[in-house]
């Protein structure tokens, strides 16, 4: 087994449309994109999954495969903060990825500069929670009804982590590639 994290390339478009078809609860990561082909997860790669000065999305790739997403968006150094966010492909869940990848991209962050990092998930996703808080990032508070998907608004757990907080112990430290 080998897992990194590097920028997400269009080689990548099958593996994300793989993932995408196969797990529905990812649709709401996609924000409603078709990527039932080939073509349009490319497409959706070279569009959302950007690599630049603002967002930063690695794909965590297990054995040169794809199998999720890692990133900082929002990414501001006048006040040094950035919004943090993942998923995984259904068989990739459970393995400790998600957290390896979080404390990874985490560390990177505060390498380059920057001195809090928050993320939100929905109440409803303990799976995420458990996330958040392996790789070291504390509840904060509840933001009711935030989100909406379809007709429904979830409310959303804030967590940060900040430069000053004590490293998280994980057992999967994962390379990342810029």
């Amino acid at each position: 087994m080998t897992v990194a994290l590097r920028p997400w390339n269009s080689g990548d478009a099958a593996a994300l449309s793989s993932a995408a078809q196969a797990a529905p609860d990812l649709a709401t990561q996609f924000g409603g994109a078709d990527l039932s082909t080939r073509v349009a997860a490319e497409a959706f790669i070279g569009q959302s999954l950007r690599f630049d000065e603002r967002v930063k999305n690695w794909a965590i790739v297990d054995d040169g495969v794809a199998v999720g997403n890692v990133g900082a968006s929002a990414i501001e150094y006048r006040h040094e903060t950035a919004w943090m966010f993942y998923w995984l492909a259904a068989d990739a869940r459970g393995k400790g990825y998600a957290t390896g990848a979080l404390v990874a991209v985490s560390d990177w962050a505060f390498a380059s500069g920057l001195y809090r990092l928050e993320l939100g998930h929905r109440v409803n996703n303990p799976a995420s929670c458990r996330v958040a808080t392996a790789a070291g990032f504390r509840a904060e508070g509840v933001e009711r009804e935030k989100l909406r998907y379809g007709e429904v608004r979830y409310d959303v757990e804030t967590h940060a982590r900040l430069a000053t907080d004590a490293a998280p112990a994980t057992n999967l430290v994962l390379p990342l590639a810029e």
